[in-house]
Protein backbone atom coordinates (compact mmCIF):
# COMPACT_ATOMS: atom_id res chain seq x y z
CA UNK A 1 0.00 0.00 0.00
CA UNK A 2 1.38 3.39 -0.93
CA UNK A 3 1.73 5.46 2.23
CA UNK A 4 1.13 8.73 0.39
CA UNK A 5 -2.08 7.60 -1.26
CA UNK A 6 -4.76 10.06 -0.05
CA UNK A 7 -7.66 8.33 -1.81
CA UNK A 8 -10.21 6.00 -0.28
CA UNK A 9 -13.18 4.33 -1.94
CA UNK A 10 -15.97 5.32 0.43
CA UNK A 11 -19.54 4.12 0.46
CA UNK A 12 -22.81 4.86 2.18
CA UNK A 13 -25.19 1.92 2.53
CA UNK A 14 -28.84 2.63 3.27
CA UNK A 15 -32.00 0.59 3.41
CA UNK A 16 -32.64 0.94 -0.33
CA UNK A 17 -29.35 2.03 -1.89
CA UNK A 18 -25.59 2.01 -1.97
CA UNK A 19 -23.49 4.98 -3.05
CA UNK A 20 -19.74 4.72 -3.56
CA UNK A 21 -17.12 7.24 -4.63
CA UNK A 22 -13.47 8.10 -4.42
CA UNK A 23 -12.67 10.54 -1.59
CA UNK A 24 -9.57 12.71 -1.31
CA UNK A 25 -8.69 12.57 2.40
CA UNK A 26 -6.25 15.48 2.16
CA UNK A 27 -8.88 17.96 1.00
CA UNK A 28 -11.94 16.05 2.26
CA UNK A 29 -13.56 16.14 -1.15
CA UNK A 30 -15.69 13.60 -2.96
CA UNK A 31 -14.47 13.09 -6.54
CA UNK A 32 -17.73 13.82 -8.33
CA UNK A 33 -16.91 11.89 -11.51
CA UNK A 34 -16.37 8.73 -9.47
CA UNK A 35 -19.81 8.59 -7.81
CA UNK A 36 -21.78 5.37 -8.39
CA UNK A 37 -25.31 4.83 -7.08
CA UNK A 38 -27.29 1.62 -7.16
CA UNK A 39 -30.65 0.51 -5.84
CA UNK A 40 -30.52 -2.38 -3.38
CA UNK A 41 -33.40 -4.65 -2.43
CA UNK A 42 -32.73 -5.04 1.28
CA UNK A 43 -35.21 -7.92 1.47
CA UNK A 44 -33.44 -9.98 -1.20
CA UNK A 45 -31.36 -13.09 -0.51
CA UNK A 46 -27.83 -12.65 0.83
CA UNK A 47 -26.08 -13.40 -2.47
CA UNK A 48 -28.10 -10.76 -4.33
CA UNK A 49 -27.49 -8.11 -1.68
CA UNK A 50 -23.74 -8.75 -1.56
CA UNK A 51 -23.51 -8.67 -5.34
CA UNK A 52 -25.36 -5.34 -5.38
CA UNK A 53 -23.02 -3.95 -2.73
CA UNK A 54 -19.90 -5.13 -4.56
CA UNK A 55 -20.91 -3.62 -7.91
CA UNK A 56 -20.07 0.07 -7.21
CA UNK A 57 -16.75 -0.89 -5.60
CA UNK A 58 -15.83 -2.92 -8.66
CA UNK A 59 -16.82 0.01 -10.87
CA UNK A 60 -14.64 2.53 -9.01
CA UNK A 61 -11.71 0.10 -8.92
CA UNK A 62 -11.97 -0.39 -12.70
CA UNK A 63 -12.08 3.37 -13.24
CA UNK A 64 -8.98 3.99 -11.09
CA UNK A 65 -6.81 0.88 -11.59
CA UNK A 66 -3.56 2.58 -10.56
CA UNK A 67 -4.75 3.43 -7.05
CA UNK A 68 -4.25 0.88 -4.27
CA UNK A 69 -7.78 0.11 -3.16
CA UNK A 70 -8.97 0.91 0.35
CA UNK A 71 -12.68 0.72 1.11
CA UNK A 72 -14.45 2.57 3.93
CA UNK A 73 -18.10 1.69 4.45
CA UNK A 74 -20.75 3.66 6.34
CA UNK A 75 -23.08 0.89 7.49
CA UNK A 76 -26.34 0.99 9.45
CA UNK A 77 -26.50 -0.94 12.69
CA UNK A 78 -26.70 -3.18 14.50
CA UNK A 79 -23.33 -4.25 13.09
CA UNK A 80 -20.01 -5.52 14.44
CA UNK A 81 -17.89 -2.76 12.93
CA UNK A 82 -14.53 -4.20 14.05
CA UNK A 83 -15.32 -7.75 13.02
CA UNK A 84 -17.28 -6.89 9.88
CA UNK A 85 -20.25 -9.04 10.90
CA UNK A 86 -23.86 -8.03 10.25
CA UNK A 87 -26.11 -8.01 13.31
CA UNK A 88 -29.15 -6.54 11.55
CA UNK A 89 -32.33 -8.43 12.30
CA UNK A 90 -35.95 -7.32 12.60
CA UNK A 91 -34.95 -3.90 11.20
CA UNK A 92 -37.02 -4.27 8.01
CA UNK A 93 -33.75 -4.47 6.06
CA UNK A 94 -30.91 -6.92 5.42
CA UNK A 95 -32.27 -9.67 7.67
CA UNK A 96 -30.75 -12.28 5.35
CA UNK A 97 -27.24 -11.04 6.12
CA UNK A 98 -27.54 -11.67 9.85
CA UNK A 99 -24.36 -13.25 11.24
CA UNK A 100 -22.50 -13.10 7.93
CA UNK A 101 -18.88 -12.03 7.47
CA UNK A 102 -19.48 -8.99 5.28
CA UNK A 103 -15.80 -8.02 5.14
CA UNK A 104 -14.84 -11.45 3.84
CA UNK A 105 -17.69 -11.53 1.34
CA UNK A 106 -16.75 -8.13 -0.10
CA UNK A 107 -13.04 -8.98 -0.15
CA UNK A 108 -13.86 -12.05 -2.21
CA UNK A 109 -15.99 -10.06 -4.65
CA UNK A 110 -13.72 -7.01 -5.04
CA UNK A 111 -10.23 -8.44 -4.70
CA UNK A 112 -9.46 -5.95 -1.94
CA UNK A 113 -7.66 -7.45 1.06
CA UNK A 114 -9.77 -7.77 4.19
CA UNK A 115 -7.68 -5.39 6.36
CA UNK A 116 -8.24 -2.69 3.72
CA UNK A 117 -12.03 -2.92 4.10
CA UNK A 118 -13.24 -1.05 7.17
CA UNK A 119 -16.65 -0.18 8.58
CA UNK A 120 -18.12 2.72 10.54
CA UNK A 121 -21.62 3.32 11.84
CA UNK A 122 -23.54 5.33 9.26
CA UNK A 123 -24.69 8.01 11.72
CA UNK A 124 -21.15 8.40 13.07
CA UNK A 125 -19.84 8.65 9.49
CA UNK A 126 -22.43 11.30 8.68
CA UNK A 127 -21.51 13.37 11.73
CA UNK A 128 -17.76 12.92 11.19
CA UNK A 129 -18.10 14.04 7.57
CA UNK A 130 -20.18 17.07 8.51
CA UNK A 131 -17.62 18.11 11.12
CA UNK A 132 -14.63 17.57 8.80
CA UNK A 133 -16.04 19.06 5.61
CA UNK A 134 -18.85 21.25 6.94
CA UNK A 135 -16.57 23.37 9.12
CA UNK A 136 -18.34 22.60 12.39
CA UNK A 137 -15.17 21.66 14.26
CA UNK A 138 -15.12 24.94 16.19
CA UNK A 139 -17.60 23.47 18.69
CA UNK A 140 -16.64 21.40 21.71
CA UNK A 141 -19.35 18.82 21.10
CA UNK A 142 -22.03 18.09 18.50
CA UNK A 143 -24.81 15.56 18.17
CA UNK A 144 -25.83 13.96 14.90
CA UNK A 145 -29.20 12.50 13.93
CA UNK A 146 -30.04 10.71 10.69
CA UNK A 147 -33.67 10.11 9.78
CA UNK A 148 -34.59 7.60 7.08
CA UNK A 149 -35.32 3.87 7.02
CA UNK A 150 -33.58 3.78 10.40
CA UNK A 151 -32.80 6.20 13.21
CA UNK A 152 -29.13 7.06 13.53
CA UNK A 153 -27.57 8.97 16.40
CA UNK A 154 -23.95 9.93 17.00
CA UNK A 155 -21.76 12.08 19.23
CA UNK A 156 -18.66 14.04 18.22
CA UNK A 157 -16.32 15.70 20.72
CA UNK A 158 -13.34 17.92 20.00
CA UNK A 159 -10.22 15.82 19.50
CA UNK A 160 -12.13 12.56 19.08
CA UNK A 161 -13.81 10.65 16.27
CA UNK A 162 -17.60 10.57 16.10
CA UNK A 163 -19.14 7.53 17.76
CA UNK A 164 -22.48 5.78 17.48
CA UNK A 165 -24.82 6.86 20.29
CA UNK A 166 -26.98 3.77 19.65
CA UNK A 167 -30.21 5.39 20.82
CA UNK A 168 -32.55 3.82 18.27
CA UNK A 169 -33.98 1.34 20.77
CA UNK A 170 -34.55 3.86 23.57
CA UNK A 171 -38.01 3.10 25.05
CA UNK A 172 -40.65 5.57 23.87
CA UNK A 173 -44.45 5.45 24.05
CA UNK A 174 -45.58 1.95 23.03
CA UNK A 175 -42.22 0.77 21.64
CA UNK A 176 -38.99 2.70 21.01
CA UNK A 177 -37.71 5.92 19.47
CA UNK A 178 -36.89 4.42 16.08
CA UNK A 179 -40.40 3.10 15.51
CA UNK A 180 -41.73 6.68 15.77
CA UNK A 181 -39.08 8.49 13.70
CA UNK A 182 -38.45 6.46 10.54
CA UNK A 183 -40.10 5.85 7.18
CA UNK A 184 -42.17 2.90 8.35
CA UNK A 185 -43.84 5.09 10.99
CA UNK A 186 -45.32 7.26 8.22
CA UNK A 187 -46.46 4.11 6.41
CA UNK A 188 -48.16 2.66 9.50
CA UNK A 189 -49.65 5.94 10.68
CA UNK A 190 -51.09 6.79 7.27
CA UNK A 191 -52.56 3.29 6.98
CA UNK A 192 -54.55 4.05 10.15
CA UNK A 193 -56.32 6.72 8.08
CA UNK A 194 -57.13 4.16 5.39
CA UNK A 195 -54.51 5.43 2.93
CA UNK A 196 -51.48 3.54 1.65
CA UNK A 197 -48.14 5.32 1.12
CA UNK A 198 -44.57 4.09 0.84
CA UNK A 199 -43.08 6.94 2.83
CA UNK A 200 -42.95 10.65 3.60
CA UNK A 201 -42.61 11.83 0.00
CA UNK A 202 -45.91 10.23 -1.02
CA UNK A 203 -47.56 11.49 2.15
CA UNK A 204 -46.56 15.08 1.38
CA UNK A 205 -48.11 14.75 -2.08
CA UNK A 206 -51.46 14.13 -0.37
CA UNK A 207 -51.26 17.20 1.83
CA UNK A 208 -53.74 19.31 -0.14
CA UNK A 209 -56.20 16.44 -0.49
CA UNK A 210 -56.41 15.20 3.10
CA UNK A 211 -56.56 17.24 6.30
CA UNK A 212 -55.17 14.33 8.33
CA UNK A 213 -51.76 14.71 6.67
CA UNK A 214 -50.95 17.77 8.79
CA UNK A 215 -52.02 15.86 11.90
CA UNK A 216 -49.50 13.13 11.04
CA UNK A 217 -46.74 15.65 10.33
CA UNK A 218 -47.43 17.41 13.63
CA UNK A 219 -47.26 14.11 15.50
CA UNK A 220 -43.92 13.32 13.89
CA UNK A 221 -42.63 16.78 14.76
CA UNK A 222 -43.37 16.18 18.43
CA UNK A 223 -41.80 12.72 18.38
CA UNK A 224 -38.65 14.29 16.93
CA UNK A 225 -38.65 17.03 19.55
CA UNK A 226 -38.98 14.47 22.33
CA UNK A 227 -36.00 12.54 20.97
CA UNK A 228 -33.85 15.65 20.60
CA UNK A 229 -34.70 16.77 24.12
CA UNK A 230 -33.75 13.35 25.49
CA UNK A 231 -30.49 13.27 23.47
CA UNK A 232 -29.60 16.84 24.42
CA UNK A 233 -30.11 16.24 28.13
CA UNK A 234 -28.18 12.96 28.00
CA UNK A 235 -25.12 14.53 26.33
CA UNK A 236 -25.36 18.01 27.90
CA UNK A 237 -25.27 19.97 24.65
CA UNK A 238 -27.92 21.56 22.44
CA UNK A 239 -25.94 21.50 19.17
CA UNK A 240 -27.32 19.22 16.46
CA UNK A 241 -26.63 18.31 12.85
CA UNK A 242 -29.60 16.52 11.27
CA UNK A 243 -29.53 14.60 8.00
CA UNK A 244 -31.18 11.76 6.11
CA UNK A 245 -34.00 11.80 3.57
CA UNK A 246 -36.68 12.69 6.14
CA UNK A 247 -34.67 15.75 7.20
CA UNK A 248 -35.30 17.25 3.76
CA UNK A 249 -38.75 18.16 5.12
CA UNK A 250 -37.26 19.87 8.18
CA UNK A 251 -38.96 23.20 7.49
CA UNK A 252 -42.35 21.51 7.70
CA UNK A 253 -41.62 19.76 11.01
CA UNK A 254 -40.10 22.93 12.44
CA UNK A 255 -43.28 24.83 11.63
CA UNK A 256 -45.35 22.57 13.88
CA UNK A 257 -43.17 23.13 16.97
CA UNK A 258 -40.91 26.12 16.38
CA UNK A 259 -40.91 27.19 20.03
CA UNK A 260 -39.66 23.79 21.10
CA UNK A 261 -37.01 23.41 18.42
CA UNK A 262 -35.71 26.93 19.01
CA UNK A 263 -34.11 25.80 22.27
CA UNK A 264 -31.61 23.82 20.18
CA UNK A 265 -28.80 25.00 17.89
CA UNK A 266 -29.79 23.02 14.78
CA UNK A 267 -27.88 22.65 11.53
CA UNK A 268 -29.50 20.75 8.67
CA UNK A 269 -27.00 18.82 6.59
CA UNK A 270 -25.83 20.71 3.52
CA UNK A 271 -23.52 17.93 2.34
CA UNK A 272 -26.17 15.26 1.87
CA UNK A 273 -24.72 11.84 1.13
CA UNK A 274 -21.26 13.38 0.75
CA UNK A 275 -21.09 13.67 4.55
CA UNK A 276 -21.29 9.92 5.12
CA UNK A 277 -18.84 9.27 2.27
CA UNK A 278 -16.28 11.65 3.76
CA UNK A 279 -16.85 10.17 7.21
CA UNK A 280 -16.37 6.64 5.87
CA UNK A 281 -13.11 7.67 4.19
CA UNK A 282 -11.94 9.21 7.46
CA UNK A 283 -11.57 5.70 8.94
CA UNK A 284 -8.21 5.60 7.13
CA UNK A 285 -7.11 9.12 8.10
Amino acid sequence: MQQNNPYVIASDIGGTHITAALVDTQQWLVIEDSICRYHVDSHADAKSILSAWATPFQEVIRSYPDLPARIGIAMPGPFDYEGGISRMRDQDKYDNLYGMDIRGALAERTGVEGPNIRFINDAAAFLQGEVFAGKHNGHAKMLGITLGTGLGSAVWEQGKNAVDADLWKTPYLDSNMEEHLVTRWFVRRTAQEGVKVTGLRELLQLREQHAFVDDILAEYSHHLFDFMQFFSEKEATNKFIIGGNIAKAWAIFYGFNSDGFDQFDIHISQLGEHAALIGAAAIFA
